[in-house]
């Protein structure tokens, strides 16, 4: 089963986050929470409170044990950049961006829960239904094509008997 946790608007920026996130990244969430305490970074801080929140979640809600639970994964993307502006030289101004981060965290048991399952189950109906509905097109397109045959053979015969008819005329007018 899968538990996830996310801090949103985080005002460091991703970069550095990410940095802080490689460091803890293959480790098991208990040993991760220390490592991330005795680390200097500032980021350090939100992406351990990050996990405690998921491992409390985990025991809370999901009833899972806090040993068997692992890092699934540590992703920091971008939020939105604050941008302030800075006085230079001439009366010129440069930007300031102030970026924010959106840090996520997955936790796994390693089992496959139900709602894994209803997932594939859904997958596979939707690919069988996919699968009916391509043949019902085939079919459609198959009847299309033999009326088209049929209207195209109908055609043909009455061209011929204008045809005759006109031969007729042309006979009769001799």
């Amino acid at each position: 089963m899968d538990v996830r946790a996310k801090a949103r608007y985080v005002r460091i920026s991703p970069r550095k986050v990410r940095l802080v996130l490689d460091a803890v990244r293959n480790l098991n969430p208990e040993k991760a929470v220390i490592h991330l305490s005795l680390m200097p970074q500032k980021s350090a801080r939100p992406v351990r409170k990050l996990i405690e929140s998921a491992i409390a979640n985990a025991e809370n809600n999901f009833k899972l044990k806090k040993a068997d639970l692992k890092i699934k994964s540590l992703v920091a993307d971008e939020g939105p950049t604050i941008k302030r502006w800075r006085p230079r030289a001439f009366g010129r101004a440069a930007m300031i961006r102030k970026r924010t981060s959106h840090i996520s965290v997955v936790l796994s048991d390693g089992k496959v829960d139900s709602v894994d399952k209803k997932d594939e189950i859904k997958k596979t109906k939707t690919n069988e239904e996919s699968k009916n509905i391509k043949k019902e097109t085939k079919k459609q397109e198959t009847t299309v094509k033999a009326d088209n045959k049929v209207e195209k053979k109908e055609a043909k015969e009455i061209k011929e008997k204008k045809e005759k008819k006109e031969i007729k005329k042309t006979t009769k007018d001799k």
